[in-house]
Order: structure tokens, then sequence, then C-alpha cells
């Protein structure tokens, strides 16, 4: 993702990019569905997913009672404000 700065909106990013800057930050690729992603992290796990106008992000078991977390970032948000926001965990 070093071809385009930290701070153009995701939308502005190739699908082949993001797809990389998804594998850079430890993501892998699901098999099947091509759009869903997930992370292991050693404090926390997520399924991302990529929608067509966001990407939704679900930590596995992290509220509070062992509930799911679910949150949408718009792709016009910055790959950085994305980054932080979503690899910083639940």
């Amino acid at each position: 993702m070093s071809s385009l700065p930290s701070d153009t909106p995701l939308y502005n990013h190739p699908l082949p990019q993001i797809e990389q800057w998804l594998q850079d930050q430890g993501c892998q690729q699901d098999e099947t569905q091509r759009h869903y992603w997930h992370i292991q992290r050693p404090n926390w796990q997520a399924e991302l997913w990529l929608d067509i106008e966001q990407i939704t992000v679900r930590y596995i078991q992290a509220g509070e009672s062992g509930q799911d977390i679910q949150r949408s970032f718009k792709y016009s948000l910055s790959r950085e404000d994305v980054e932080q926001a979503v690899f910083s965990g639940p």
C-alpha cells in the first residue's frame, strides 16, 4: 500500500492494494468467500468483510459478557484511520 499515501481514502485504493494491506496487517483471506478475512491477535480475534460501502469488523467474544462487537467503517475514511480503528482491537 506504499504507492498511495496513508491519508488517502480507502475508496481511492484498488482492491488488490486493499487486499495486500489486509495481508500486511496479518489477516487471512477466506478460501471460499473472498470478501471475508480473519485476524488473530494475542488478545482478540476478528472477522472482517468488505461490503459495498464499508469494511465491517466483528470482534469475536470481545464484549464484557462474551458477546461479539461489530463495527463498520466507511471507505471514505483514510487507510490510516481505518487501520488505527480496526487493528487497535475492540
